[in-house]
């Protein structure tokens, strides 16, 4: 009376494996964006800090992680020596090493 009678619809014909790659194109999309927008110049940069830090020499102006301006006087296999003023010299890391100046910046 109230009820009306339910009945079973009929299987609609899907793709298949076309209806898979519609709906996994949107992920990889978004997948290769965010390795050209992301991961790429990241690496890049990263490759660029290693040679830079590599190429340090005695005598180079360089700006520390911390801000600290200084003239590298000694090089270590993972310390770098920076004299910061006349008689001062500082201990850091290579990997503390941010920016190489050009010479005559640090007076």
């Amino acid at each position: 009376m109230f009820i009306s009678e339910a009945y079973a619809q009929a299987p609609a014909a899907q793709g298949g494996a076309e209806s898979t790659l519609v709906s996994l194109l949107p992920l990889v999309l978004m997948f290769v964006v965010l390795y050209f927008i992301m991961i790429r110049p990241q690496m890049k940069r990263q490759k660029e800090h290693k040679a830079m830090i590599e190429a340090l020499a005695k005598g180079d102006e360089v700006v520390t992680a911390g801000g600290v301006l200084g003239k590298v006087s000694k090089i270590g296999e993972t310390y770098v020596h920076v004299e910061v003023s006349n008689g001062v010299e500082l201990q850091i890391q290579r990997s503390a090493v941010v920016q190489v100046l050009p010479k005559g910046t640090v007076k």
